[in-house]
């Protein structure tokens, strides 16, 4: 017995060993790849000296005789920290995603096929300025002399998911930092899939009540929706019934897959911009905060560094695999950002001959397809081919993506037109020239040559402030069928985009009497038809919330446009709760403790008591999302059934028109199939019931003891790692936070159909923050929300995220010796002759 005890022990111990030793083996080898801040290299490509001195937040401060060399540190730094996310991009653009991961990857490969992003990217090159020329070009030498340096040294492939997808790490070009840019056009858009719901749902519930969800504002010049189906007299009123049956939703590849760009139209566009004139600033500057939302991820999309060109230092967020500071700063300009929601995309229903599926109606006749073969390699199995084909409209897209096959006519295909999809894009020639600009007037001249996507450009210089929306314009004939909000036949030329518009009419303000500018992704004016600028916005309530703290003080400080930036009040909670709740506060007796109407009583009470703030500490929050939510559910299933998915985040201004009674929004609260006519009253009280179930089985019976912030995780997962088991409880950063779908502070939830599991996760955000003081300039402040490393092993992957958790941020100077000064490390890059 003895003697058994010793061997196992024996074992033991040896299994303890090899635990030990392939722990340390394993962290030896990835831990190679973590870049030494403070070092010296002899490279290829750079005309003399660079300096990357690195901030204690390990934010680089790049140093060069000429702006190339410049641009050659920035690629160096990029590919440093975050190779294996530009690689990704990069990949993704291409449409190569399945040489690494597969087929889970393959119909996110075959739709970036078929929009050719990598293709009009590498088209898009010839048409740079030679300014942008040469910092694309050294930016990818800066990037490509890190890959040497990887593979000469044997530095641990330069990312620790290389070890686990073994992929080679091609050298960089200029196509691929426009197709990451463009890359963010995919992200960002979202009209393409409002004309397919819109679609839909005029048809199977009529314009009106599709107007309650979602809202029309055109300004003069709107019209009436035409009936869909008599768009396409061919097609039956059966054939219709039977496709607009089927179930609206995007594969999981498409919608919310963690290596997909296509997002959901409720989360293709946020954002917070605001600036202050003189007039309006304690101090008789300028002032400007910017927070631009885009889906979480560990890393952020976003990366601080400061560039020291000939025009003056610029700092701020740069995107990694882009040559600009896209949002940021110099010491004369401060720019942000916001989401225009610019109606750049229209779909068409081509017409197919039959005689020759190959063929398809023109106004003038019949004409081919542009058809291409494109052959994509997926690891583990055989390769994929498939057919790409365009039209004089864009390209053709497959029933399987979008509910497509749920709307096209029989003997049709979709086409889509998309400013994005364009062969000479020089948007990135917009952001390198806005770096160089010195004044409002500077930067909205560069922002010309911006194509996709559609942005709002919020400038302040030192005496003034503007707004003006970057991003081509398509030109329709004032004879469009739809203005744009449906499909139309591709063969009707009032259809058809008749060029862009001239660049003088995108929307502009320049110095307003008011001395404020704010955009939420509200509508920023009305303009008829076709010069609208889009029929679907953003979020109504923030701007309403953004005016009010704005009309508070009378001049405002960079505290206030911080505390503003960080407000977690929700207007539309304001709002909403007096409508829905009016008849249910304080109506019931006295009911039995651990009763159905207990629960009810208490939580009506906690939200009575409450002032709309989303606080994380707070049950409050947690039981009005969960309560809108179930409401919006139980007034649309029975009208909407399976296309209940079409919405799956609660709509405030659905809500306030049905519980005002808006246009006759209020039958939405009669349960079709049923013989009794339910009241609004009735579907609330029923709503909050069931609601407080739900919650009362996740997070205990005690409403006081529930947490908002338990329920809104913060989930800056890794887009790979983070899905695998045990390996994402190190990779992925979860937090709790505050702020909700609707408060300018916006943490946007998850959502998904009812039953969905963790609906209220925060998923979508503002990754990168920045206040701008031009009297001050040295006092702007900025913040990302996870850090400036993507190597799961650095301290610098998430040091900043708990800052910005917790509503701080940090300084970043434009004078030399101070940023020299301290921080983990100087990177000196000398020729090598």
């Amino acid at each position: 017995m003895l003697s058994l005890f010793r061997w196992l022990l024996r074992i033991a111990t040896a299994l303890v060993v090899l635990f030990l030793a392939t722990t340390i083996g394993v962290y030896y080898f990835l831990s190679r790849s973590l870049p030494d801040y403070d070092a010296s290299w002899r490279v290829r490509g750079i005309g003399d000296t660079v300096e990357i001195a690195r901030n204690t937040h390990a934010v680089p401060h790049i140093f060069g005789e000429s702006d190339a060399d410049v641009y050659f540190g920035l690629g160096f730094a990029h590919a440093q920290d975050r190779l294996w996310q530009m690689t990704l991009l990069r990949r993704t653009a291409q449409g190569r995603l399945s040489e690494v991961f597969g087929e889970r990857t393959l119909r996110t490969d075959e739709l970036m096929r078929r929009f050719d992003i990598y293709g009009l990217s590498q088209s898009s090159v010839a048409a740079q300025d030679p300014q942008t020329l040469s910092a694309l070009d050294a930016y990818a030498r800066g990037v490509n002399a890190w890959i040497t340096l990887v593979n000469d040294r044997a530095m641990g492939r330069g990312a620790p998911e290389y070890f686990l997808f073994p992929s080679e790490v091609g050298l960089w070009q200029p196509a691929d930092s426009i197709a990451i840019l463009k890359l963010m056009a995919v992200q960002m858009s979202g009209h393409l899939e409002n004309e397919v719901q819109r679609a839909r749902l005029s048809t199977l519930i009529g314009e009106t009540r599709t107007n309650d969800l979602m809202p029309i504002e055109g300004g003069d010049g709107l019209s009436s929706l035409p009936d869909f189906a008599s768009l396409f007299p061919g097609v039956s009123e059966t054939q219709w019934q039977t496709q607009l049956a089927m179930p609206f939703r995007l594969p999981g590849e498409l919608r919310g897959g963690s290596l997909s760009p296509f997002n959901s139209t409720e989360t293709a566009g946020a954002s917070n911009a605001f600036a202050a004139g003189p007039t309006r600033s304690a101090n008789g500057g300028t002032l400007l905060a910017n927070d631009p939302h885009l889906g979480f991820s560990a890393p952020a999309i976003w990366y601080l560094a400061r560039l020291d060109l000939s025009s003056g230092a610029v700092t701020g967020g740069t995107i990694p695999g882009v040559p600009a500071v896209m949002v940021g700063r110099s010491e004369r300009l401060a720019w942000g950002l916001t989401t225009a929601y610019l109606d750049d995309q229209d779909l068409f229903f081509e017409e197919l001959s039959t005689d020759n599926t190959q063929r398809y109606r023109t106004p003038d006749g019949w004409a081919e397809f542009d058809t291409r073969r494109s052959i994509i390699h997926v690891a583990d199995a055989d390769p994929v081919t498939i057919t790409t084909r365009w039209s004089a409209n864009g390209p053709i897209l497959p029933g399987s993506h979008y509910s497509l096959a749920s709307v096209t006519p029989p003997g049709h295909v979709a086409a889509l037109s998309w400013t994005a999809l364009s062969a000479e894009d020089t948007s990135i020639s917009a952001a390198v020239a806005l770096n160089r600009a010195g004044s409002v007037q500077e930067a909205i001249a560069a922002g010309e040559a911006f194509v996709a996507p559609a942005q709002n450009l919020m400038l302040i210089d030192r005496n003034h402030i503007a707004m003006q929306v970057i991003g081509q314009m398509p030109r329709r004939s004032a004879d469009h069928p739809t203005q744009g909000r449906m499909p139309a036949p591709g063969y009707d030329a009032d259809a058809r985009w008749q060029g862009v518009f001239p660049y003088a009419s995108n929307p502009q303000f320049i110095d307003p009497q008011t001395g404020l500018l704010g955009n939420t992704n509200n509508k920023p004016l009305d303009r008829p038809f076709p010069l609208h600028v889009s029929f679907d916005w953003g979020d109504t309530t923030r701007i309403q919330r953004w005016v009010r703290l704005m009309r508070q003080r009378s001049v405002h400080t960079r505290e206030s446009f911080i505390e503003a930036q960080l407000d977690t009040v929700s207007q539309a909670a304001r709002t909403l709760l007096p409508l829905v709740g009016a008849e249910l506060w304080f109506q019931d007796a006295a009911p039995e403790p651990g009763s159905a109407q207990a629960q009810r009583q208490i939580a009506l009470q906690l939200l009575a008591d409450w002032n709309g703030e989303m606080n994380e500490h707070l049950p409050e929050p947690l039981i009005y999302a969960a309560w809108m939510r179930e409401l919006q559910f139980r007034l649309t299933r029975d009208e909407l059934g399976p296309q209940i998915e079409m919405f799956s985040h609660m709509l405030p201004d659905f809500i306030e028109r049905v519980f005002s009674n808006t246009d006759g929004a209020g039958e939405w609260c009669d349960v079709v199939q049923s013989a009794v006519i339910e009241t609004c009253v009735d579907i609330a009280r029923a709503s909050l019931d069931e609601a407080l179930l739900g919650l009362t089985q996740d997070f205990g019976p005690a409403i006081e003891s529930w947490r908002w912030g338990e329920a809104h995780q913060a989930t800056h997962d890794h887009p790979v790692l983070g899905e695998v088991p045990v390996l994402g409880l190190f990779v992925n950063i979860r937090q709790s936070t505050s702020g909700g779908d609707n408060t300018l502070m916006r943490g946007l939830t998850r959502g998904g159909p009812p039953g969905a599991p963790q609906p209220f996760l925060n998923i979508h955000g503002a990754g990168y923050r920045g206040v701008y003081d031009m009297a001050d300039p040295e006092s702007s402040v900025f913040i990302v929300s996870t850090g400036q490393s993507g190597h799961p092993l650095s301290h610098h992957y998430d040091d900043l995220g708990v800052l910005w958790r917790r509503g701080e941020y940090i300084p970043m100077t434009l004078d030399p010796d101070l940023a020299r000064a301290g921080g983990v490390g100087i990177t000196r890059l000398e020729p090598q002759r």
